[in-house]
């Protein structure tokens, strides 16, 4: 379990967060959203260990977090994937420091690729890509490390409304498929309800918890879901409530 407990960060006199206590269970996909100054990247980089709490503490596992490892795998939405390494070569980074036999590693990096529809391309550089195909790139090599949590900080801002809806459908495919617990930070109200079993809204200036939206929708979800009256519901609510406290 990812637990925070009473967690704030000021920079300077500025709280970006404040008192800040969330569980996250194994296996779960919980999304963050909140309006500008929610401190929604903030909370993601402390549970990162690329910033330290001010207040509170972060553990997962029992374990307090005190910088990054590999338990967790971060993904931002320019994918900084190394444009000098093919696909493959990308997704075996982190691999190569972690006590692999070569069979392992490639047997692990065979697995992602063909997991991410990206086999036919692991010889490809970076610029040979598409921007979703990168961002595909990216996810994998997160996920070779089979890291206890995968946080994703707005993933896919950057990409346009097709290709971001097909890599939604995309994403929670290899959740399903991976059972990776998932903490993603997002603007886009209508992609944390698809994509989420909980909806955790922040309000701003300071950051803190508004509520914890359960998402009462089919595990299995197509794009189609998104036109359903429950759907359009739930996202009104959590708009409606992200409104009320911007």
């Amino acid at each position: 379990m990812l637990t925070l407990t009473g967690v704030g960060r000021t920079f300077g006199t500025r709280a970006a967060l404040e008192g800040v206590t969330l569980d996250v269970d194994l296996g779960q996909f919980v999304c963050v959203v909140g309006a500008s100054g929610s401190g929604k990247s903030t909370l993601l980089s402390i549970v990162a260990g690329l910033l330290a709490p001010s207040t509170g503490t972060v553990t997962l596992g029992g374990a307090p977090v005190a910088g990054p490892g590999p338990e967790r795998g971060l993904v931002c939405q320019s994918g900084a994937v190394y444009p000098w390494r093919t696909v493959e070569r990308n997704v075996a980074f982190g691999l190569e420091l972690l006590p692999l036999s070569k069979a392992e590693r490639r047997a692990r990096v065979d697995w992602y690729l063909a997991e991410t529809g990206l086999e036919s391309f692991r010889k490809a550089l970076p610029k040979q890509l598409s921007g979703g195909q990168r961002q595909r790139v990216a996810i994998a090599r997160a996920l070779a490390c089979e890291p206890s949590v995968l946080l994703l900080d707005e993933p896919f801002g950057a990409l346009d409304v097709q290709t971001k809806e097909d890599m939604q459908v995309f994403l929670r495919s290899v959740w399903r498929d991976t059972g990776t617990t998932v903490l993603m930070v997002t603007h886009d109200v209508e992609e944390a309800v698809f994509l989420g079993q909980r909806v955790v809204v922040l309000a701003s200036d300071p950051g803190r918890v508004l509520a914890d939206v359960t998402v009462n929708l089919p595990a299995d979800r197509d794009l189609a879901t998104k036109r359903t009256p429950a759907f359009l519901a739930l996202r009104a609510s959590v708009e409606d409530l992200i409104r009320s406290r911007s």
